[in-house]
């Protein structure tokens, strides 16, 4: 099954709010531990702890259903679990996130620089299409470039396009965008997901420059 792992979406996606309240407190607490479950944990203790971070981030959603942050990390999280969990049982998480994700740009899909078309786009890609699931690469590139008119510059937006574009046998195009994700703007409160990130860019670069 094509579900690959699937946030390594989300990103992920940018910068939160630290204003001081506990709230977005919580927010950052559920960016930072996905950045440590996504990018230095391993096999089924992986899988365990981003089902562990659902029940946090779905608590963030019941306390504040209107926050179209919180709806994105939590449909970023159930991504995460898809691709961490693999096989038909990836799917139920993959629905649940892109439930989230919809619901998030209903309520501001500017939020999180446009975070959650991001993330839904990427899950339109890596889902596979009917029957088996809802995948469309025709949704994902609407979604992914609809994404960067929001963040032209970000890293995760222009990394995605990117790979969306290599897996379609774009390659020069995705050159374009990886170079602009290579040379994005660092986000100072989410070191490790940038590292990871950007780790990420390098091996596509090395796919790119086999092709």
């Amino acid at each position: 099954m094509k579900l690959l792992p699937l946030i390594a979406i989300t990103l992920l996606m940018s910068r939160p709010c630290l204003a001081g309240n506990s709230s977005d407190s919580q927010l950052l607490s559920i960016q930072r531990q996905w950045a440590h479950i996504n990018y230095e944990l391993e096999g089924d203790s992986k899988a365990d702890a981003f089902k562990a971070l659902i029940v946090e981030a779905e608590a963030l959603v019941k306390a504040a259903p209107e926050n179209a942050a919180n709806h994105i990390w939590l449909g970023i999280v159930q991504s995460s679990t898809a691709g961490a969990e693999g096989g038909l049982g990836a799917l139920k998480y993959a629905k649940a996130a892109r439930k989230n994700l919809e619901q998030a740009l209903r309520l501001d899909e500017t939020a999180l620089q446009g975070s959650a078309l991001t993330s839904l786009g990427v899950l339109y890609h890596k889902v596979p299409g009917w029957p088996i699931g809802f995948g469309s690469d025709k949704k994902a590139q609407q979604l992914l470039a609809k994404a960067l008119e929001i963040n032209p510059g970000g890293l995760d937006p222009n990394y995605f396009y990117a790979e969306y574009l290599f897996d379609n046998g774009k390659y020069a195009e995705a050159r374009n965008y990886l170079l602009i994700a290579q040379n994005a703007q660092p986000r100072p409160d989410r070191p490790l997901a940038d590292s990871g990130r950007q780790q990420e860019v390098a091996l596509l670069w090395q796919k790119l420059e086999s092709k």
